[in-house]
C-alpha cells in the first residue's frame, strides 16, 4: 500500500510533464497562413527551407512558430502630397498586397511581423509625393487620376522589389483639392466647354451656309446649261408635242385657228 503512492507520483509527473511538452510542440496554422520556425539553439530563423503550412505541425518544444498572414490583405492610406505648382492635394488610395510565400523566413528575419509599417506604408507614401509632384490641380482633377494610379503602383512596386513583399494592385479612390482650386478650375472647364460649343456652332453655320451656296451655284450652272441648249427649233418642237398631247384630252375641246407670232398653233377653248 506504500509503495503505490511512490510509483503513481513518478508517472503522474510524466504525464504532466507530456502534456506541457506536447502543448509546447503542437502548432496548429490557420487557413490563409504560414508559419516561420524559429530554431533556439541552432540558426535561428529557418530561411532555407519553405515556411510551415497550414494544418498540424509537430515541433521541439524549445523552438517555436511565427505566423503570418499569406492572403492578399488591402492597406488603406490617405496621403497628403504637393502638385507641380506646390499646391497641397489629399490623395485617398489603397495597397493591394502579400507576403512573397516563400520568402516569409527572410521577411521576418529582416523586416519582423510590422513589415507593413516598415517598408509598404512608407514605399508608397514617398511614390504618391513623386508622382503627383509631376502633375498640375487640373491634370489631376480632370484627366490624369488613371495615369497617376499606375505611376504610384510602377514606383511602389519598384521601391519593394528587393523587400520580400509582392504588391498586386494600387487604387486612388478619391484626389480632393482645396475648395477654391476646385471651384476655380470647374469655372475654367465650364467657360472651355462653352468656347468649344460656341465653335461647334459656327462651325456648323458655316458648313450650312456653304452647303446654300454650292446648291444655289449648281442650280444656276444648270439654268445657263439648259438655256445655252434651248433653240428656237427646239421649243417650236415642244411646243408642238404639248399642243398634240393637249389635243388628245378627253377633257378638253381645242380649236386650232392661225399660228401666233412664232408659228405655233394658237389653242381656244376649254372645259
Amino acid at each position: 500500500m506504500d509503495k503505490l503512492p511512490k510509483v503513481g507520483i513518478p508517472i503522474i509527473i510524466i504525464i504532466i510533464l507530456s502534456i506541457i511538452i506536447l502543448a509546447k510542440s503542437a502548432v496548429t496554422i490557420g487557413s490563409g497562413e504560414a508559419g516561420v520556425l524559429y530554431k533556439t539553439f541552432d540558426k535561428g530563423v529557418v530561411t532555407d527551407a519553405p515556411p510551415l503550412g497550414e494544418g498540424f505541425h509537430i515541433i521541439a518544444p524549445w523552438n517555436k512558430v511565427i505566423i503570418y498572414e499569406v492572403r492578399q490583405q488591402e492597406l488603406f492610406e490617405k496621403m497628403k502630397v504637393l502638385s507641380s505648382n506646390g499646391l497641397e492635394i489629399q490623395i485617398d488610395a489603397s495597397a493591394w498586397y502579400e507576403p512573397v510565400y516563400n520568402e516569409l523566413g527572410n521577411l521576418h528575419q529582416s523586416l519582423g511581423e510590422n513589415y507593413l509599417a516598415r517598408v509598404i506604408q512608407p514605399a508608397i507614401r514617398s511614390a504618391a509625393r513623386s508622382v503627383v509632384g509631376r502633375y498640375t490641380p487640373e491634370q489631376l482633377y480632370s484627366s490624369k487620376r488613371d495615369a497617376i494610379q499606375d505611376e504610384i503602383f510602377t514606383e511602389t512596386k519598384k521601391i519593394l522589389e528587393k523587400q520580400y513583399v509582392q504588391l498586386n494592385e494600387v487604387l486612388v479612390r478619391d484626389v480632393t483639392l482645396p475648395n477654391t482650386i476646385k471651384d476655380a478650375i470647374e469655372r475654367k472647364l465650364k467657360q472651355e466647354q462653352e468656347s468649344l460649343e460656341y465653335e461647334f456652332r459656327l462651325v456648323t453655320a458655316a458648313k450650312e451656309a456653304e452647303k446654300v451656296i454650292i446648291e444655289a451655284q449648281g442650280k444656276a450652272d444648270a439654268n445657263k446649261i439648259l438655256s445655252a441648249s434651248l433653240t428656237d427649233k427646239i421649243l417650236q418642237d415642244k411646243g408642238i408635242e404639248a399642243t398634240i398631247k393637249l389635243s388628245e384630252s378627253p377633257n378638253s375641246k381645242v380649236i386650232v385657228i392661225g399660228s401666233g407670232d412664232s408659228g405655233m398653233p394658237l389653242i381656244l377653248g376649254n372645259n
